[in-house]
Formats: structure tokens, sequence, C-alpha cells
């Protein structure tokens, strides 16, 4: 027998007999500790991830993954502690508490401390409509220890719970020390936080895909989840925002179980999946949302109060809510500027805003001296909800008198561009449209639109002494019916000024997969935690 001819061959049939096994054993492992995906397409590209430097919605919805806060709102508008365990007010009033909870890292493995939430109440105070009220009234900080300290007020003031937990953008995210540091009119490059969330930095790729993964040392609160307060107890490895742009490839990428869930679906588009039994739709904000177009008071020609009453009464609602919606199951003219249905809800002052009376626009700008210089409309071409907004407005305005400049660009662009001050012939511009959730305009303290603290205003930058006074003292009020009244002037003094104008009220529904998705919960804003993806 000539076992060199045998032995080679047997000895090839045990390795390959091992490989096998080994390849076998390695796949049933993998199988067991499969990675859980899910995908998600968003209303729109995430570029900038600093989420105090700008109010642009996806930068929020970032931040909810990777940061959390000291306190959280519910669906009922409970306040609730979130980062915090403990906290006490004093008799007076005027001292506020605070202890955090144990096991609160941060995703580099430190402890969180008492220097890190001063730090980042101050960062956001300085920036967000609501944070600056709130900063008016605090005397100082604290420091009690490592992991207990203090605000301490000037005067009584019954909204710092509320500000404290404000749940839409700016949310007052809580940030490293060295990070809420950097002014908040500089962009952080330290993407650390001690979420639900890791950002994974170095798979992000802006107009592709945003990759988010578990952070395993996040200890989750014992209470149920509802919005952005309770346990944020991740049930998923990973999280994968797709940049899809075209929005019918998006759909069909639902339908045939290509990603999992899709935030915000074109109206037109929800009819496709009332066959799918797979498919839920539903409306996850039950709050809505308004349209806002905002001017900007630097230069000419809006720094009329007759050019800017123009724009008033040469747009209307329905015309916004047509273009955009279409279909009127969801959406609905409001004439209230904290939203319809609301406590604060009223019509007063708002005439000239719910219908297009183009003779009024032509007299008003008449009597404000336009030139005839061209008017920089930013037109977003890419967020579905605002593509058609830009030539709605164009065309009223130009009705109106005026010389119109529509430049069409990406939504992060004119996130990026609505911050500079610079003349619209200089890369500046007159007017932006954009859309806010009904959380961000409750009252005259949380709603961006109605701060007219001059520079420290929102982009536009409105600057009116009455406006301010009139929210100091809706702060102090004590009583609803107080509150009302404040807030009654206050929409008749926006709209004579026009610190903005409000475009109609709607509600978008979100889209997913249920035979993957299940306990997805509602909020103001997309939540990927609680929510179980089946392997």
């Amino acid at each position: 027998m000539n076992w060199r001819c045998i032995f080679p061959k047997t000895l090839a049939r045990i390795i390959v007999a091992a490989v096998i096994a080994l390849s076998l054993c390695f796949c049933m492992q993998s199988k067991a500790y499969a990675t859980i995906t899910l995908r998600a397409v968003m209303h729109s590209d995430l570029k900038i991830i600093d989420p105090i430097w700008t109010t642009a919605y996806m930068s929020s919805y970032y931040g909810y993954m990777v940061y959390d806060t000291l306190f959280a709102m519910d669906s009922k508008n409970t306040v609730h502690p979130q980062m915090v365990q403990d906290y006490e007010v004093s008799d007076d009033k005027l001292t506020y508490t605070f202890t955090l909870r144990e096991g609160l890292k941060w995703h580099d493995g430190a402890s969180v401390t008492s220097d890190d939430c001063i730090a980042s109440i101050k960062r956001w105070g300085s920036k967000d409509s609501m944070g600056q009220k709130l900063m008016e009234f605090i005397d100082k900080f604290n420091v009690i220890n490592s992991k207990t300290f203090a605000i301490k007020l000037k005067e009584p003031y019954g909204l710092v719970l509320a500000s404290l937990a404000k749940p839409t953008a700016n949310v007052p995210f809580i940030m490293p020390k060295r990070v809420a540091d950097i002014p908040a009119s500089e962009q952080i490059t330290d993407y650390t936080g001690s979420g639900p969330f890791v950002f994974a930095f170095d798979e992000w790729k802006p107009g592709d895909v945003t990759v988010f993964k578990k952070f395993k040392d996040y200890v989750p609160r014992i209470e149920p989840a509802d919005w952005g307060s309770g346990g944020k107890v991740v049930n998923v490895d990973r999280v994968e925002w797709l940049s899809i742009k075209d929005h019918q490839t998006a759909v069909n990428a639902l339908i045939e179980g290509e990603v999992d869930y899709i935030e915000s679906p074109p109206t037109e588009l929800l009819p496709l999946f009332e066959r799918e039994d797979n498919i839920t739709t539903r409306t996850l904000d039950q709050l809505g949302n308004q349209f806002i177009l905002r001017l900007n008071w630097l230069h000419p020609p809006f720094n009329n109060v007759k050019a800017r009453r123009a724009v008033l009464a040469a747009i209307d609602q329905i015309s916004f809510l047509q273009a955009t919606i279409g279909n009127p199951k969801y959406y609905k003219e409001c004439p209230a500027i904290f939203s319809c249905g609301s406590a604060l809800a009223t019509d007063k002052g708002t005439e000239i805003l719910m219908k297009s009376d183009i003779k009024l626009a032509n007299k008003l700008l008449a009597e404000s001296g336009y030139d005839g210089r061209p008017i920089v409309l930013m037109h977003s071409t890419d967020v579905d909800i605002l593509n058609n907004l830009g030539p709605v407005v164009a065309d009223k305005l130009r009705s109106a008198g005026f010389n119109v400049d529509l430049q069409s660009m990406d939504w992060q662009t004119i996130v990026a561009r609505r911050a500079k001050r610079d003349k619209p012939a200089d890369g500046g511009w007159n007017i932006f449209m954009t859309a806010l959730a009904t959380a961000d305009i409750m009252n005259p303290i949380v709603s961006v639109g109605l701060n007219a603290s001059c520079d420290k205003a929102w982009f536009g930058w409105p600057c009116d002494a009455r406006v301010e006074r009139l929210r100091d003292q809706f702060a102090r009020a004590t009583s609803l019916e107080a509150q009302k009244s404040i807030a009654t002037e206050l929409q008749v003094r926006a709209m004579e000024i026009v610190t903005h104008a409000h475009g109609g009220q709607y509600y978008r529904p979100s889209s997913w997969r249920n035979d993957k998705l299940s306990d997805v919960i509602g909020g103001p804003f997309p939540i990927f935690w609680n929510l179980t993806k089946a392997k």
C-alpha cells in the first residue's frame, strides 16, 4: 500500500472537515449574537451635530440619542426628573437643589458631575429663548458636591423645572464641562454624551448615513417611557438614519422591508401603505406643527414695519397648507399664534394674516418706501414639508410688488445660512420658511418666534421692548387668567410689528414595519428607545 499517496488525501479530508465544523460553529455563534440594526429614513439629513448652536430638529433628534436631560416632560405636559434623582425647593422658592442619579456616565467612562450640569445650563441659557428668560432670574449656581448642585434665584420663578424639561429645540442637553464651556456661538467638535446611544463619528457620512450604537453602560430609569421621560431602555444594538432623498424610493424600501421606519412620509404617498398589512401609519405627535415665515429685521426692506405688514397682507395660510399637505385630514387653518386647541389660543389681531389681500399689501409696500431691491427668499428643496413653500411665498410677494430672488438650496444649508447677519447681497437673507412643533410654541416663553430681544433673539433678530415686557409679565403671572390676557396682548403686538407669520397647523404621521417593530411610542420627536425589533 502506498501510504505516501493515501496520507495526503486523508489529511486533506480531515482538514476540510475541521474547517467546515469551525465555520458552522462560527455561523451559529454569529446568528446567536447577530447585531440588531434599526434602519430609519428621516425627514432630512444630519449635518450639524451641535443641538445648542442650532434649533434644527435633526440636530435635536441627534441630541436625544446622544445626550440626556436633567428633567423631561411626558405626554400630559407633566415634568419628571430624568438625570436628577431628587430635588428640593426652599420655602421661599428661591433655591432649587438637585442631586444626580447614581450610575450616570459619559461615553468615555467618566462620571457625570455637578460642574457638567452647571456649564451645560449656562451654555443652553445663553442661546435658547426659554433658557435666556430663566437665566434672567438666576442669581448664582452653587456646587455642593460632585453629585449635588443648587440654583439660587433673584426672585421666585415658576418655570424653573419646565425650562429644564423643555422638550424640543433648543433642548437643555447636558454635556461634559469641557464641551459646554465652548461658547454657544461656536459649534462643538467633541461629541461625548451620556445618553442611551453613542454617536459613531467614524461611520458618519453626511448625505448618506448617520450611525448610533447602544451605550451599554447607560442606566435607564425604572419608570415606563413616556415622551422624553421615564426609562430609556434600548432594545437594539444599532440605529442607522438613512438619507434617501427620493421619497418614492424610501416608500418602496419600507414596503420591501429594506428599511424599518420612515419618520415623515409625504401625505400624497400614504395611500401606498393602506393595502400593506405589515405597515402601520400613525401620527406620533398629536400636538401637531405650525408653519413659520421669518423676516430679517436687520436689513431693508424688513427693517420697516410697513414692509413686514405688507408680507402679512399678501400671504394666507390655506395656500401654504394646500401646497404642502394637500389632504385636509392632516391640516387646519389656525389664527392662534400659540396653536389652536391650546389654553392660550385666540384669534385677536390676526385678521390681516388669514386671507390674502393684495391691494392692502400693495398699499403698505408703497407706504414703506420700498425701492425695488431684490428680496432673498431661501427655499428648501430636500424636505418635502417645505419644498413647495418657497414658490408659493414668492408668487404672493411678487403680486404685492416685491422683487423676489428665490434661492433654492438644501435645508441644512439654510440652517447654516440663516445664522448669518450679512447683507442679503453679501450672502445673507431676507426670508426663510420653517415649521415648529406645537411643543415649541405653546407659550410666549418657549416660543422662539416671539423672542424680540434684539441680538439675543432667534434668526431674524426682532427687537421690541414692549414684547419683551409682556413676555416678562407672562413669566411672573400666577394665574391662567392673567396668562391668557397677557398672551392675547402679545399676539396682537406680534402681528402689529410682525415678529413672524404663522402659516397654519398640520400633522405628519410616521410609518413603520409592524412585522419588525413593536412598542413604538409617540412624542414631539422620534423616539428610538423602548421599541423592539424582531430578530
